[in-house]
């Protein structure tokens, strides 16, 4: 990305359409400035408010999030191979087609693939977390991801490959336990030695036993 873009450089980016840079612009809704007649944006600033528009916003007041146990099975934890974001989404999808009250697979990749339109999912620091939200789910249900070689074409903020993908689906109603879910496993993966642990993993199960470790003593 370049340091100084252009409103359809930013929409590219963005992955919305130019009129909707246009607006928010207009509206002070986005940080940018005018050359002439022209809109500019700076990278840093873009990528500020990015941050800031995807970091969850708990109140002080609300309950804190169940352990990532609660959400998380063994077998929902997979070593990947693939190169591929479409592969890999599609491979933690596959592992969540028996979550009690899902109507079918393809429910949940619509769901799933429809997010990622919107805005790569990929947040930095070698995560993403792809979400979905379906009526038809009444609990949480998590899976998890580590790619052995890293996603290059995940599109991820800063740019690098991703290594480690979290799947949360929960239902229409969930917002709070849904942000406090995604607040607490964003917390775990911006832990450094919890990173390089589940990059060294050798099997599935090692991934998980790091994840629910991790959790229970942060």
């Amino acid at each position: 990305m370049k340091e100084i873009m252009t409103l359809e450089e930013l929409a590219a980016y963005l992955r919305v359409s130019e009129r909707t840079v246009y607006d928010w612009a207009n509206k002070g809704e986005i940080p940018g400035g005018k050359i002439g007649t022209s809109w500019r944006f700076r990278r840093i600033d873009i990528e500020n408010w990015v941050n800031q528009k995807l970091s969850p916003r708990i109140h002080p007041d609300a309950p804190s999030a169940p352990p990532i146990s609660a959400f998380l099975k063994p077998q929902r934890c997979v070593l990947l191979d693939c190169k591929s974001k479409n592969e890999a989404l599609n491979r933690l999808i596959d592992l969540c087609t028996d979550i009690p009250g899902l109507t079918n697979r393809t429910e949940l990749a619509e769901a799933v693939f429809n997010r990622e339109k919107l805005m790569s999912t990929g947040i930095g620091l070698s995560i993403a977390v792809p979400h979905a939200r379906l009526n038809s789910i009444n609990e949480i249900q998590m899976a998890f991801a580590v790619s052995k070689t890293g996603i290059t074409d995940y599109e991820s903020l800063d740019g690098v490959p991703v290594r480690l993908i979290v799947l949360i689906i929960a239902g229409r109603n969930q917002h709070t336990a849904y942000i406090q879910t995604l607040s607490r496993i964003s917390r775990l993966l911006k832990n450094e030695i919890i990173r390089e642990r589940l990059y060294n993993c050798k099997d599935d199960q090692a991934i998980y036993d790091i994840l629910v470790e991790g959790d229970m003593s942060a």
